[in-house]
């Protein structure tokens, strides 16, 4: 909204400073600020309200070192996370542009999932919340969305670059040619609609889905709608698993964020995206506004939500960051990253799929159900160990740092 407001005023009325919300650093920047500031300032009343009308976390008691004294304590507080997301943006991005578009559907869409499943446990005091059905298909209808939006929207489109070498020539009065320079100039074919996507460790490093299709376009589509699906469900879900211990998903969130938006910014920008020789995506650029809002609420976030707990985030928040992580990758066509820079939530939703496996497995073999881990996820197996719930956090952060620098070292390791 700003950024149109002030690209008139520049225009036609010459306002010094109006200039400055057409550069995206600016905007990025005042996003950081901005969501900051409203979580700092407005978490608190809204955590007053919340404790005022008794919305408070039910503890199931799994014999857990602290866990009964967390008992009451205000949950949704993904309604914070969400606030300072969606008014910077909507304030700072260019709402025209189809990927911040795709991110505010998407943002919305997993946050009224998760905030009907926190409806459910508080208010109707069913402990399980949304039954897990109904979850899968909030976000299968999701990826149907994106995947679709993806495939037929003509603005989202790769353009393949070109280097032409442009000779300047410098002349004296007389007209003798006194010097000449030689520079590459980077320019943009045609746009392509494809559904390429990048696979880390490879020079010339994209993949087409259509490969697998024979060039069939029905295929195609459904084929990346379903990949759309997957990695959305994947995320969200492992990120809403993660969600176990204060300040966890919160922290692990941030570094994964930071790098998605840099990736955007060196995708959006032809130079850039020249040298490290990633695919051009006209527009992806704007996506830094939206990851710099992101990054900036969940740091604000904690704040609040650092050990000892003031507020959960709920399924309201956790399911919505893995959400707007999912969908930010497929964006900028770098999905099959996630893998690696997701790490810690691909662990923690490894850990409950295989105790669970394992449990049904001996069960039905041996007439009782054994387990791999103490517990899962993996975060309550270290609690179960008797690592302090403070010092598994801050690991399980520095792993997501670990694995953040790896992802952005694949821009030039192939």
């Amino acid at each position: 909204m700003l950024y149109h407001l002030f690209r008139y005023l520049d225009q036609y009325w010459n306002i010094p400073g109006s200039g400055m919300f057409q550069y995206l650093s600016f905007r990025a920047a005042a996003a950081v600020i901005l969501s900051l500031l409203i979580v700092i300032i407005f978490g608190r009343r809204i955590i007053d309200f919340l404790r005022r009308k008794q919305i408070g976390e039910e503890i199931r008691d799994l014999g857990l070192e602290g866990q009964l004294q967390k008992r009451g304590t205000p949950t949704m507080g993904g309604v914070i996370i969400l606030l300072a997301i969606l008014v910077p943006i909507l304030l700072l991005g260019r709402l025209d542009n189809i990927y911040v578009q795709l991110m505010l559907v998407s943002t919305m869409w997993l946050g009224l999932i998760g905030g009907l499943d926190d409806y459910i446990k508080v208010f109707r005091h069913h402990k399980e919340g949304l039954k897990g059905r109904f979850k899968i298909v909030g976000q299968v209808g999701l990826g149907l969305i994106v995947g679709t939006t993806m495939w037929i929207s003509e603005e989202i489109v790769v353009r393949e670059k070109s280097v032409q070498p442009v000779e300047t020539v410098y002349c004296d009065p007389s007209g003798e040619v006194v010097a000449s320079t030689v520079q590459r100039v980077v320019l943009s074919s045609e746009s392509l609609k494809t559904t390429q996507t990048t696979i880390p460790f490879i020079k010339n490093n994209e993949l087409d889905y259509s490969w697998f299709t024979g060039g069939n376009d029905t295929a195609a589509w459904l084929l990346y709608v379903l990949v759309a699906i997957l990695v959305i469900t994947a995320v969200s879900n492992g990120a809403n698993l993660t969600d176990g211990l204060d300040g966890l998903v919160t922290g692990v969130s941030v570094p994964i964020v930071v790098v998605l938006g840099a990736m955007a910014y060196l995708s959006g920008h032809i130079v850039y995206a020249d040298y490290l020789n990633i695919m051009y995506i006209p527009q992806s650029g704007e996506l830094l506004v939206f990851a710099a809002a992101t990054a900036g609420a969940l740091i604000g976030f904690l704040w609040y939500n650092s050990f000892p707990a003031q507020i959960f985030m709920g399924d309201t928040g956790s399911l919505s960051i893995g959400g707007i992580i999912a969908v930010f990758a497929l964006c900028i066509r770098k999905e099959l990253l996630l893998p690696l820079l997701c790490g810690v939530f691909l662990v923690e939703s490894l850990s409950v799929m295989m105790q669970v496996s394992y449990f049904k497995y001996t069960k039905r073999k041996y007439g009782e159900g054994r387990r791999i881990l103490l517990m899962s996820p993996v975060h309550h197996h270290y609690q179960k160990r008797g690592i302090f719930e403070t010092k598994i956090v801050t690991r399980f952060w520095i792993v997501s740092l670990l694995l953040a620098a790896v992802t952005l070292v694949t821009l030039k390791i192939r």
